[in-house]
């Protein structure tokens, strides 16, 4: 089953987890919605730089942004209503993991890569 993903983070350099996982969610027939700051293309998605105020049908966000750059995004990301929150390693804040708790969307530590290889996104 799809499960319409943002990423927030997403980055055009190849090097990066937000540019591999984006890749990956596509090859794995997710939709996906990369959020960046910098204007860029992975694989066929351009990684939109406007964020938009509502994603329809948002099922998770995966993390690629620090915790200290977080709080900026707390509203927004809650905001998105997403089912679940996805704080890849390094990306872990159990301030912003307590409030997501709070407006009832799940969260979970984890690494969204190996979740789709082991088939447990």
């Amino acid at each position: 089953m799809s499960k319409k993903t943002a990423v927030i983070g997403a980055s055009p350099n190849d090097a990066r987890y937000s540019f591999r996982a984006t890749k990956m969610l596509s090859d794995y027939n997710h939709e996906v919605v990369p959020l960046g700051i910098r204007k860029g293309v992975i694989g066929k998605h351009e990684i939109i730089v406007d964020w938009p105020k509502v994603i329809d049908d948002l099922n998770t966000v995966t993390l690629y942004i620090g915790p200290q750059r977080q709080p900026q995004y707390y509203d927004y990301i809650i905001n998105l209503k997403p089912k679940r929150v996805i704080f890849n390693p390094g990306t872990e804040n159990p301030e912003f993991e307590s409030k997501l708790h709070d407006a009832g969307i799940e969260t979970e530590n984890a690494c969204t890569l190996v979740m789709l290889s082991t088939s447990q996104y």
